[in-house]
């Protein structure tokens, strides 16, 4: 029996033809494509897939009238188990915090090695929760410029955001009508990391903020999510853009109206058929450039709410498909001036939450005509 030899390098050589010469060549083109293809779609719309929770929404449930009693089982609850569940760091971007149990919590994970920093604006430097972090040796950087660092949101080990209208105060947990979105996703917590550390680490506020977000679109557990921050990043213009594509209604929570651009757009779909709704807080009726009264002539149908505290949403939803919300509210400071962040949600079931939530403050604000 004849043993096979091993093939010398020059008897592969010799049977490298140019046949072969060219599937290489075609091979390698191939891959070259692929690669740079899947660069340019990850880079555009980087698709996010996760086992936990995905995205959680939870609302402010207002009682009155108000008792010290009722002040238990809040949104200020959640946010302190998921503090003292942190492993490794926590981001608190807060315009103003004088919540005792979240404050201690802080505390607490600070003290057993976790990673603690915290950003809120200088017009609360005195509060509770900023007095109380810096006496426990946690750095607290303080937003002195002129506009608002407006933001509340806190990131977790990197890998949860929460987000919305709510401050981490006693009124705006208990009292005023508020809206958070929890979303775990490492893509989009590192958005917020970015933003935070602008602020944290290299000082930069409001139109000082470089528009560098790394996601501004992913995908997190089926849900698209679009992520914006002012005053860097034009969150108007996708706003104007989806009212203008509105096909069945619009549903407007508005803390302040004073946006002309996105009230002309809101108008302009009303007096094409759509039905449009809006409630806003009532103490910002007359507020500097208000477009309330231009709604009501225009005849939309548009309320003053009835909470004795603060209606605090900032939020619009649209065809019962897609949700806008976040700390922006809908005015000029907001777009321009303010530090600030939008998610913009495209799921029926996440607007069907917020719907339910715009129905039943409706009926409150229709009840207190």
């Amino acid at each position: 029996m004849t043993l096979p030899t091993r093939t010398s390098s020059a008897g592969k050589k010799a049977r490298f033809g140019w046949k072969e010469l060219l599937i290489s060549l075609f091979l390698v083109i191939v891959t070259w494509a692929g690669i740079d293809l899947l660069g340019s779609c990850g880079a555009s719309k980087p698709i996010e897939t996760t086992e936990e929770a995905g995205i959680e929404v939870f609302f402010t449930t207002p009682r009155y009238p108000d008792k010290a009693a009722y002040h238990r089982g809040g949104l200020d609850e959640k946010l302190v188990a998921a503090i003292d569940g942190a492993q490794q760091s926590v981001d608190v971007a807060a315009f103003e915090i004088d919540l005792a149990n979240v404050t201690e919590a802080l505390i607490r994970a600070h003290k057993r090695g976790v990673k603690v920093r915290v950003v809120t604006d200088s017009d609360y430097a005195e509060e509770l929760g900023p007095e109380r972090l810096l006496a426990a040796q946690i750095h607290v950087v303080f937003d002195d410029s002129q506009p608002f660092m407006h933001n509340k949101f806190v990131v977790i080990d990197g890998k949860q955001v929460w987000t919305g209208s709510w401050n981490l105060t006693d009124n705006d947990t208990y009292r005023n009508n508020n809206n958070v979105v929890v979303v775990n996703s490492k893509l989009l917590a590192a958005n917020y990391t970015t933003e935070f550390e602008e602020m944290y680490v290299d000082g930069k506020f409001g139109i000082f903020s470089p528009d560098n977000t790394p996601y501004p679109a992913i995908t997190v557990a089926g849900v698209q999510v679009e992520n914006i921050f002012e005053a860097e990043g034009n969150a108007r213009s996708p706003i104007v853009r989806l009212i203008e594509g509105a096909q069945s209604s619009i549903d407007v929570l508005a803390f302040v109206f004073t946006d002309d651009q996105i009230a002309r757009a809101i108008v302009a779909r009303h007096r094409a058929g759509v039905k449009v709704r809006m409630v806003i807080e009532t103490r910002n009726l007359d507020a500097d450039g208000s477009d309330v009264a231009a709604f009501q002539q225009a005849g939309v149908d548009i309320l003053l709410d009835g909470n004795p505290y603060m209606m605090h949403h900032k939020v619009i939803v649209i065809d019962n498909a897609v949700v806008v919300t976040g700390s922006y509210n809908f005015s000029s400071s907001a777009a321009e001036q303010n530090d600030e962040n939008v998610l913009i949600l495209h799921s029926a079931e996440i607007a069907g939450e917020y719907t339910a939530e715009f129905e039943r403050i409706y009926t409150q604000a229709k009840a207190a005509q």
